[in-house]
């Protein structure tokens, strides 16, 4: 039990529920209402979208100061970071993307850095941030933005809609929607084959269709599960009571390669999708 743990009245699996409860605002009856969203799918997750925007403005700060006071001179501890990262990135784009485009190394760069700071979240102790929120009346705090399937989902879904965008813009509406229905199995249009080739078009565009939806389904429950089953063993560990510092501290250790590896697959992972969009099959 959680009361024999130091978590107050709380039982273990209520303490558990608590650290997995966003904190949510949704209308009902014309009315915005707190925390009274169980099945609402218009709620919003008030917790994860302020975290996921701080961190995204954290990581404009940190690159738009070096990039200001850039020196070649004399470069600070930040510029070097700021350029270490920066060159690690434009070179697995370089390996990946032979294209011409402007946006796919800083698209890359931003997904990696934003998505490694939420990522990063996890390894601040479960229980230090919910228990500031609610010394100010905040009942409910999740900090791990990717440990929310809308944010992941929703990271996504941007990148679906640029793999659309790129695929129609380089092949154009008849190469893209010829690469859905006569690829894999390019159906004959001559002779007795013909009759045939509408079942082999509808057969195509049946495994096309499931790869293209496959890509953002993969790239967020990927990075969702993995970051879900970090922060739940984190919580577990936090049940231990003042025995958990010295696990806390080695899964805190191992954590921050997954914390990395998954920000690293997900902007990999982008980049593949984006190149295969635009190459000519």
């Amino acid at each position: 039990m959680a009361t024999e743990d130091g978590h107050g009245a709380q039982t273990s699996g209520e303490y558990i529920a608590h650290h997995l409860q966003n904190l949510q605002v949704c209308k009902v009856d014309d009315a915005w209402v707190w925390n009274q969203c169980a099945g609402n799918p218009m709620a919003v997750n008030v917790d994860s979208m302020f975290f996921s925007v701080f961190l995204g403005l954290l990581f404009v700060l940190m690159f738009r100061g070096p990039a200001k006071k850039a020196s070649s001179k004399k470069p600070g501890k930040l510029q070097a970071f700021v350029e270490i990262v920066i060159e690690f990135v434009d070179s697995s784009v370089k390996d990946t993307f032979h294209g011409k485009s402007r946006l796919i190394a800083p698209l890359a760069l931003t997904i990696f850095v934003w998505v490694f700071l939420m990522n990063l979240m996890d390894l601040i102790p479960v229980d230090w941030l919910p228990m500031a929120g609610a010394a100010v009346g905040i009942p409910y705090l999740k900090v791990v933005p990717t440990t929310d399937v809308n944010i992941t989902f929703g990271m996504s879904i941007a990148v679906f809609f640029l793999v659309l965008f790129y695929s129609i813009r380089s092949k154009g509406i008849v190469g893209f929607i010829g690469e859905l229905t006569l690829h894999p199995i390019a159906p004959s249009f001559k002779g007795p084959a013909i009759i045939a080739a509408p079942f082999i078009i509808a057969f195509n565009f049946i495994l096309e269709s499931v790869a293209l939806l496959a890509k953002p389904l993969s790239l967020s429950l990927r990075l969702f599960g993995n970051m879900f089953a970090g922060e739940l063993i984190f919580i577990l560990i936090a049940l231990l009571g003042v025995w958990q510092l010295p696990l806390h501290f080695g899964w805190a250790v191992f954590h921050i390669l997954i914390v990395t590896l998954q920000a690293f697959i997900f902007m990999m992972l982008t980049v593949v999708y984006l190149t295969l969009a635009m190459e000519e099959h």
